[in-house]
């Protein structure tokens, strides 16, 4: 890895941490695109790196929650219990998946989260001001 790739993949992680703390995004959302686009890695490569880079942010955002009284423990465990099995299958169906699948995929999700939270939130506005 150059020099230059260690300053960009050194960039990714501090603007990862920083977005994770603001809005408590994980690595999938900021990291795998990045990865693939800056650095220019396989999507099932930056798929991959995302899912361990995320782990120490992973915990120190949330043992900094928590001091805030932010993390709902029984949820998150009871969420993490339940994706162990399903992250096996998933991984196993990204390894036989073809890239340009994985990243059309990938980015839909994308796109069905923006839209779906752009669509809450201006439901809860109208809720706020009495209009439903």
């Amino acid at each position: 890895m150059s020099p230059v790739e260690i300053g960009e993949v050194a960039a990714l992680g501090v603007l990862a941490g920083m977005l994770a703390g603001i809005f408590g995004v994980g690595g999938g959302g900021i990291f795998v695109p990045a990865l693939t686009l800056v650095l220019g890695l396989a999507q099932l490569e930056a798929e991959a790196t995302s899912l361990l880079a995320i782990v120490p942010v992973a915990i120190l955002g949330s043992w900094r929650n928590h001091q805030e009284g932010g993390v709902r423990w029984r949820d998150a465990l009871i969420m993490g219990l339940a994706s162990i099995a399903t992250a096996v299958l998933g991984t196993w169906l990204a390894d036989l998946s073809p890239d340009r699948v994985l990243r059309i995929g990938f980015a839909v999700l994308l796109v069905i989260t923006a839209v779906r939270m752009t669509l809450h939130t201006r439901s809860l506005q109208r809720m706020r001001r009495g209009e439903e």
